[in-house]
């Protein structure tokens, strides 16, 4: 690097069209996400979709679950058929045609639906490869630099998360719903104008598949990719003439969908022979209870846009040091404890170096989220007799950071760590697919207001993830035989 060559704060030129690209993209994901429940729940007289809270809890749900299942076809497509930046550009072009679909100020839901497809769709393709292009900016030898560069990138998440969830919210008061989708709309237009205009300075990272598949494999992807989509479009045309398709069913047919994913594959590694030697397949074996644990916490940890987020709206008095704010604003506490947090807790894991396997990082991490539901238990219970201060919820997002910084990054290092030699280009996958398992049952959990109070929903939920907490504490030690864990995990910023 020559010393006038531009630099972002000491790094490649390339990572602030990164940074700038995925902070506008986060604002666009993070203020749709801050407002969608509580449209989908509005009555149609308050321009809503009119859904029960329980059904609009359970969409949000299989909606953030997708998101992240997309992960996996969308990581192989840049690597077979697009390449990273080219994946990057369409998958921001069509989440902006879906953040403009659902900005259509009609009545009809078809709008709302087509853009969350739209969304989901560009999602897959934008958000596995923009991570892979920060990579790519800088050479083999320079980790200390490169692991320096993503936690800026991290930084244009958290900024984009923290901003959108104000402004969309804001711009929604008063049933404007569209507004707030339009302005999630203009923030990913923001980020593709940035991302063309800063191209040059990605000095031609991204730009080839790794793998091109050849004309004959080509051609039999788009077959397959044809039979897929007729066959589902049969299926659900079918579904439909029979009167029995509702909005409940299928996001339970899609759950079921999710939680085989996992299953299936865990199924073919551990069944099939892939040349994997016994500690190859010992280290699985502890890692699927990692996964199942960091399911778990996604759980709960992802009823913010949700569960939370009806709380706010419903049972806290909206307002932080005398001023008021939206219920949407809520969401933006999560983003703003993760960048004040982040450097505490990468700090906190080096000084304590193997004294704390990774089992018990996840076990704190259980126990820490299951105790943030005992404090939202306790305020619901207080809000039977009126609304509750906000600071109720400010606490519950303290809390759950603190879990998130334990589970979120280490389980990104140990992911790499016990990935098979056969496997490690798509573990990474198989990690946010514990997100989507995560998102998916969270959504459904819902339906136990239908036997519980308020109170005894969170208390449940707690005690689940806090069983789960100590029972992985108990069986630490055996973990860390099958993990062969002689050396602490890192401190990797967490991906959201």
């Amino acid at each position: 690097m020559t010393g006038r060559e531009r630099t972002f704060f000491g790094h490649p030129w390339g990572l602030a069209t990164l940074f700038g690209t995925e902070m506008w993209e986060r604002f666009s994901w993070y203020g749709l996400r801050a407002i969608l429940a509580t449209f989908m729940a509005a009555s149609p007289a308050h321009r809503g979709l009119g859904m029960s809270e329980e059904t609009a809890q359970a969409v949000v749900g299989v909606y953030g679950a997708l998101i992240y299942l997309v992960a996996l076809p969308g990581g192989w497509i840049a690597d077979r058929i697009l390449g990273a930046r080219r994946s990057v550009f369409w998958g921001g072009f069509v989440i902006m045609l879906g953040h403009i679909s659902m900005a259509i100020p009609v009545v009809s839901p078809v709008f709302v639906w087509l853009g969350l497809l739209l969304i989901i769709t560009g999602t897959g393709l934008l958000k596995p490869n923009i991570s892979v292009m920060v990579g790519g900016l800088y050479r083999e030898d320079e980790d200390g630099r490169r692991d320096a560069g993503f936690s800026l990138f991290y930084l244009g998440v958290n900024l984009g998360a923290f901003i959108a969830p104000i402004v969309v919210g804001w711009l929604a008061t008063g049933d404007r719903w569209h507004l707030g989708f339009s302005a999630a709309a203009v923030g990913m237009a923001l980020g593709l104008t940035q991302y063309v205009w800063g191209g040059r300075a990605l000095r031609g990272v991204g730009e080839r598949p790794g793998h091109r598949l050849t004309p004959v494999e080509r051609r039999r992807f788009g077959t397959l990719l044809a039979l897929g989509v007729a066959t589902a479009a049969m299926a659900m045309g079918l579904w439909a003439a029979t009167g029995t398709l509702t909005i409940d069913r299928l996001t339970i047919v899609i759950t079921v969908i999710v939680l085989i994913v996992p299953v299936g594959y865990f199924a073919y590694i551990m069944m099939g022979s892939h040349n994997l030697t016994e500690d190859e397949r010992d280290r699985m074996k502890a890692y699927i209870w990692l996964f199942v644990a960091a399911a778990v916490f996604w759980m709960i940890y992802d009823l913010a846009p949700s569960k939370l987020l009806f709380f706010a709206r419903d049972h806290t008095e909206l307002s932080l040091f005398g001023i008021p704010i939206q219920a949407a604003t809520t969401q933006s506490f999560n983003p703003l404890f993760i960048m004040i947090f982040v450097p505490v807790f990468a700090a906190l894991w080096v000084r304590l170096g193997t004294r704390v396997s990774t089992p018990q990082k996840f076990a704190f991490a259980l126990v820490t989220v299951g105790l943030s539901f005992v404090v939202m238990a306790v305020a619901a219970g207080l809000a039977g007799t009126g609304r509750v201060s906000v600071w109720w919820l400010v606490l519950v997002y303290l809390i759950q950071v603190f879990g998130e910084l334990s589970l979120s990054p280490v389980g990104l290092s140990v992911t790499v760590k016990l990935a098979p030699e056969a496997f490690k280009g798509q573990m990474l996958g198989v990690w946010f697919i514990a997100v989507s398992v995560g998102d998916a049952v969270g959504g459904q959990t819902g339906r136990l207001n239908r036997v519980l109070s308020e109170p005894a929903y969170y208390l449940v939920l707690a005690v689940l993830a806090i069983v789960a907490g100590l029972a992985l504490l108990m069986f630490t030690r055996r973990l860390r035989v099958l993990m062969a864990e002689h050396h602490h995990a890192g401190a990797t910023p967490p991906i959201r």
